[in-house]
């Protein structure tokens, strides 16, 4: 057994757990919450922090609810690393992802005052996922990571995905020979249901439902077979449909993905006649949106399942050149004059050639969508040394019960 102590909580960290401070070092105490007093063991100790683990809360936070999952937390059945924040009542979710972005930005970024406007909390901070990736457990069941570990977790029932999802995953008989991982997705709008087998080696698994769906055998190179119905789904933002293949990305919270288009559309304010270029366009869901504001669109993405899904979603129109690459190879070669930018990078954020080729293009207004926010930090602060004034951020919260941060910020070239 480690030191057990008592101690007083001060604030909420980017990862999830609550934060103290004792003997000079902060310590670190997942499950619980700024502003309680807990009785923690300190479990790993470094030089400048420590990790403990949560015993008992000697004074609750009013904010404190019962986790409604029984996989959540150090309980019997946990710790499922999926949420981090059920314990958390969702006003407070929201409040303390907002100062977590305004500290990042502030710590990373060396904005004194980041410009944070409201922030716009999920219409449904339950069951709101339309897709879920599950690991294969060394019995053979489906679950998720435990926190903080690469062990998978069997688990029974999931409160954040869409219950159409839950109905799937409950209905599921398989045998789990060769199986990697399983992907359950859903079109929100259109209801299509899809099954998604990742396999190693020639071994195919055996799996029934009772459920309608489309099933897909994805291999470790990327490539797949559909095994019934089709191999992509529906879904529907803004009143457009957009073609989604099994293997391409599209934002997990449908209905807040149309509060992102709106705010790009808001944030760059197009008048028809200008230059707008999109990295890591994916399936073309700001493309599709930008193109009839603007008198060209070039868009670059890496994946080809995205970028053939982005040829179908983008054929109505003639005026968007869809590049298949690395935006760091495409980007330092364009010779073009960009009036505008959207960026919506993965969780590493941009790489640095990037972040200099832009700087060099000089588009007058660059959009950033960005689910990590010291990597949003860390780019900002690159595009105000090279010229650009960090105008406005927005939470967009897609990631209700986690720790997650989604925003979007709008950067405005000096001149």
């Amino acid at each position: 057994m480690g030191q057990a102590i008592d101690l007083e909580l001060t604030d909420m960290a980017y990862g999830g757990a609550a934060v103290g401070r004792h003997e000079g070092r902060v310590v670190f105490v997942p499950y619980a919450i700024a502003g309680e007093r807990v009785r923690v063991e300190i479990v790993e100790e470094k030089k400048r922090y420590a990790q403990a683990r949560f015993m008992e809360v000697l004074t609750p936070s009013p904010d404190r609810v019962q986790p409604p999952c029984p996989h959540f937390g150090p309980g019997p059945e946990g710790p499922c690393g999926g949420c981090q924040w059920q314990h958390i009542a969702y006003p407070a979710q929201v409040r303390f992802k907002q100062a977590i972005l305004a500290d990042q930005l502030r710590r990373i970024g060396g904005f004194s005052n980041p410009p944070l406007l409201p922030p716009v909390p999920s219409p449904s901070p339950w069951a709101y996922r339309n897709q879920a990736r599950f690991g294969v457990s060394p019995d053979g069941r489906l679950g998720y990571r435990a926190m903080n570990s690469q062990r998978i977790l069997p688990i029974r029932e999931c409160h954040i995905i869409d219950p159409r999802l839950l109905a799937l995953f409950q209905s599921l008989d398989l045998e789990p020979a060769g199986l990697n991982g399983v992907t359950l997705r859903v079109g929100t709008a259109t209801e299509e249901l899809m099954l998604v087998l990742e396999i190693a080696g020639d071994e195919l698994p055996a799996v029934e439902t009772d459920l309608p769906l489309s099933c897909v055998l994805q291999f470790e190179d990327g490539s797949s077979v559909v095994l019934v119905g089709e191999g992509d789904l529906v879904e529907e933002v803004a009143g457009r449909r957009f073609r989604v293949s099994a293997g391409s990305f599209f934002q997990v919270n449908t209905p807040l993905a149309e509060k992102l288009v709106e705010r790009v559309l808001s944030y760059l304010a197009l008048t028809g006649r200008e230059t707008v270029l999109e990295a890591y366009s994916g399936v073309g869901l700001f493309t599709a949106f930008l193109a009839p504001h603007a008198a060209r669109v070039i868009a670059i993405e890496s994946d080809p399942s995205a970028v053939a899904d982005a040829q179908v979603n983008l054929d109505e129109f003639n005026h968007i050149e869809l590049y298949q690459a690395e935006a760091e190879e495409v980007l330092p070669m364009l010779g073009v004059a960009l009036d505008a930018a959207v960026l919506d990078p993965p969780r590493t954020g941009c790489a640095p050639a990037v972040i200099d080729a832009l700087i060099r293009l000089r588009p007058s207004r660059l959009v950033y969508v960005s689910c990590d926010p010291a990597t949003l930090a860390r780019d900002c602060r690159r595009l105000a040394a090279g010229g650009y004034r960090l105008a406005a951020t927005q939470l967009v919260d897609l990631f209700p019960q986690t720790y997650h941060i989604e925003s979007i910020s709008l950067l405005v070239a000096q001149d």
